[in-house]
């Protein structure tokens, strides 16, 4: 869903056909990638991810951040195909970790396998992301790969807080807020630095291009978690109310809970323990909550917080005019779906 927009976006502010090839230009690399070895059964899983597309936003933002630093995207493939991989691998475990049968229309991994396979396939994937790192010299190499470990423990420590989170009732805005940049923001501020490192930016802007990609995802999360109840279901293209039908303790959620009064923070926990209640009974009582203690606004404040610090950072960038508007037009497109 995320990436959908993300790329839907892309397409807004950036030449359709040219964004075409270029995704065309990275979906060629990576098939070149993609390794063509025994045992058949390791491998397997690893082309049926990697082949089942997805929108294929991170590695776009690789190749769009080295332009915009200046390289040329044939430096950046290999990088953009790094944490492409990387990204999928996650999500095969994600999958094992969630029980989920489906992921982009098909079947995943451990259903179509086993979760043993699934496992040791995507094991081998992580490891095939840093083996395409080494098309880049002894400075360049070290500096993916130094990131591509920080990157990696923070999205494995963000997915240990969301799991430790379904067993609390008190966890607090300022958790939820690190659990999102861990889980999800990070990845982003990393494939911009990527391209970055690609390009031989400075430190300065690799920071500045890495905060700009971090408190975006963290205001996109946010809203994602705004839309879900107070969306426009046609916009938001999925069902209004199903992090709360599934219980997630979301902004919303934990907002509420911060704010409500001893009896109201009592009902909304009894609501999400009760599991005979109607969906549409939950959804209406829970949103009644939310209401009350007008956790919209407080939502909608930190969208607007994060926004302006991504361009903050963004601004702070070395970059052209020509490439801050283009990247200002993103962020302020992304962060203004309806609401």
């Amino acid at each position: 869903m995320q990436s959908k927009i993300f790329l839907v976006l892309l397409a807004k502010i950036f030449d359709m056909d040219s964004l075409d090839t270029l995704k065309l230009q990275f979906e060629t690399f990576l098939e070149q990638q993609i390794p063509d070895k025994n045992p058949e059964n390791l491998y397997a899983p690893l082309k049926y991810v990697l082949r089942n597309g997805g929108k294929r936003i991170r590695p776009l933002l690789v190749l769009l951040s080295a332009k915009s630093f200046g390289a040329t995207v044939e430096n950046a493939l290999p990088a953009a195909a790094t944490i492409e991989t990387f990204h999928n691998f996650t999500l095969i475990h994600d999958d094992i970790m969630d029980k989920a049968p489906i992921r982009r229309g098909q079947p995943t991994v451990h259903e179509k396998w086993d979760e043993n396979l699934a496992i040791l396939s995507g094991d081998t994937m992580l490891i095939w992301a840093y083996k395409m790192l080494e098309q880049y010299d002894g400075k360049t190499y070290k500096a993916l790969t130094t990131l591509l470990n920080q990157t990696a423990i923070e999205v494995c420590e963000g997915q240990q807080m969301d799991m430790d989170f379904e067993q609390r009732n008190d966890v607090s805005l300022t958790e939820y807020l690190e659990m999102i940049r861990l889980k999800t923001a990070v990845l982003l501020g990393a494939a911009l630095s990527f391209g970055g490192i690609v390009a031989n930016a400075d430190e300065k802007n690799l920071s500045n291009i890495s905060r700009f990609g971090i408190n975006l995802g963290i205001a996109f999360q946010i809203q994602d978690d705004y839309l879900d109840t107070y969306g426009n279901v046609s916009n938001f293209g999925k069902q209004i109310g199903g992090d709360i039908i599934d219980r997630k303790k979301t902004f919303l959620y934990i907002s509420a809970l911060q704010t409500a009064d001893a009896k109201d923070k009592n009902n909304l926990l009894d609501l999400y323990e009760n599991k005979q209640i109607d969906n549409a009974e939950l959804i209406d009582k829970t949103i009644a909550v939310f209401d009350k203690y007008d956790v919209q606004t407080i939502a909608k404040q930190q969208i607007d917080n994060y926004t302006q610090k991504s361009l903050d950072y963004l601004n702070a960038t070395d970059f052209t005019d020509k490439e801050k508007v283009f990247w200002k037009n993103f962020a302020l497109q992304l962060m203004h779906r309806e609401y």
